[in-house]
């Protein structure tokens, strides 16, 4: 009889996100991100930014990188810089209630979601998904995570991004269309949410083309900066 614990191939390894001031580590389930919920990215994107219902993608758990690198990908020549506050679930369901939502976050980081623009306007045109543009090799850099007992829940404080010391995107927190914890309410209503789930919450108005040999700086006031270098 094979042992229940045996696999035909080497199991992937898993997702292990860095905490910051800690050896432990926090391991990811899923990639959920929030499409334009700010809104003037919206109009900067062509599109009314009235309160409709949000909208989500995935990026892979793999896509998230920590190490201060982002290697140009192929297939495109046309990649933009989102900066993002990203939520870490320590706890989930379906059909979560609005006053119990924030007891499921763990903690926050900042991160960047890469986007294959040019990609993503052949695939809009031709109404197919997404994936191709979103969920490529190393598409997610983050920061390390901050517990939320450290930084509270950040409804508010800015949120920017710099290319080689040119601030580009400038928003506030507060700015987002849809909470934090209407966030998780609305995804827990279409996917079981569950610990080790990571949130990436949408992205102010400003974003623009990378370059191999940019250097990006970008913060979350109150909760986490980071930076990458493109290769």
């Amino acid at each position: 009889m094979t042992d229940a614990t045996t696999t035909v191939i080497p199991a992937p390894p898993l997702t292990l996100l860095p905490v910051k001031g800690s050896s432990a580590t926090f391991p990811v389930r899923r990639v959920y991100c929030v499409g334009r919920n700010y809104a003037d990215h919206a109009i900067e994107m062509g599109h009314d930014p009235s309160r409709e219902p949000p909208f989500f993608f995935q990026k892979n758990p793999q896509n998230l990188v920590t190490d201060g690198r982002f290697p140009y990908p192929p297939l495109s020549e046309d990649v933009h810089f989102e900066v993002e506050l990203v939520m870490a679930l320590k706890a989930g369901g379906d059909n979560i209630a609005l006053s119990d939502a924030l007891d499921c976050v763990w903690g926050y980081g900042v991160g960047i979601d890469f986007t294959r623009r040019d990609l993503q306007a052949a695939i809009k045109k031709a109404g197919r998904p997404w994936e191709a543009a979103k969920a490529f090799e190393a598409s997610a850099p983050v920061s390390a995570l901050v517990p939320v007992e450290t930084t509270g829940h950040p409804h508010t404080g800015a949120i920017w991004l710099d290319v080689n010391g040119e601030r580009k995107q400038t928003g506030d927190m507060a700015q987002m269309i849809w909470k934090l914890p209407e966030i998780i309410v609305e995804l827990s209503k279409l996917f079981t949410l569950a610990a080790g789930d990571i949130i990436m919450t949408g992205t102010p108005a400003g974003v623009g083309p990378i370059v191999r040999g940019d250097h990006i700086a970008c913060a979350a006031e109150g909760v986490a900066e980071f930076s990458v270098t493109v290769i």
